[in-house]
């Protein structure tokens, strides 16, 4: 009967559940919707941090420091993206560049070769974007990061940061610590909003004892 139909007979010792599992998890990553997209996917503290940005802008750079922080690569220029569920973006490094680098001046290095196995990872959910933008002295950038800006992939809103960049400014050191501030914001610590609320406490309870002034005199 299955070859009378074209179906095929699937047999496994594993317990069904178990299998059913396994195969839907298989056939969910086979045929995920993908897009090769142009940047650096790094894994810091744990949080997938895709860094985007025109070409020459220092993405490899700021991605080399950080792994000489101690932070691992999973993909440099040519990231892959692959949907995963309705919430999760899986970003991973094509085989043929996998572990290597290009950085101008040095040409292409062997991340893995260089700083050992665990400066690098094969796939990781990205969690956090950083836009590297050309510092414009005529533009007004978010000083108090109460904007919150999202980057769209397949659908899901992931956070986004732009940063400026500009003579001076580590990038690296910036990078890492968005993360860690990103960290922070998942387990529901928002140091902006907690200012602007206690900000905002203060100038009340100053109208209002403006006020009680008022009535008494």
């Amino acid at each position: 009967a299955s070859d009378r139909h074209a179906v095929p007979i699937l047999r496994t010792p594993v317990a069904t559940p178990i299998a059913i599992s396994k195969i839907g998890t298989l056939l969910e990553d086979a045929l995920a919707v993908r897009e090769v997209m142009h940047g650096v996917l790094m894994d810091i503290l744990g949080l997938g941090v895709l860094i985007v940005g025109e070409s020459g802008i220092g993405k490899s750079e700021c991605a080399l420091d950080l792994i000489v922080r101690g932070h691992r690569l999973v993909a440099d220029d040519t990231v892959e993206v692959r949907r995963r569920g309705e919430t999760g973006v899986i970003g991973t490094c094509p085989e043929l560049t996998r572990h290597h680098m290009e950085v101008r001046g040095l040409g292409v290095i062997n991340i893995r070769d260089l700083f050992g196995v665990a400066s690098t990872r094969s796939t990781k959910r990205i969690e956090l974007v950083v836009r590297l933008e050309r510092w414009d002295p005529d533009r007004e950038y978010d000083r108090l990061g109460l904007d919150e800006s999202v980057y769209e992939l397949f659908g899901v809103k992931i956070p986004l940061i732009r940063m400026p960049v500009a003579p001076g400014r580590n990038l690296a050191i910036l990078v890492e610590v968005a993360a860690r501030n990103q960290l922070l914001r998942s387990r529901g610590l928002n140091a902006a909003r907690d200012l602007a609320t206690r900000l905002e406490q203060q100038l009340r309870a100053a109208e209002a004892e403006a006020a009680a002034d008022e009535d008494s005199e």
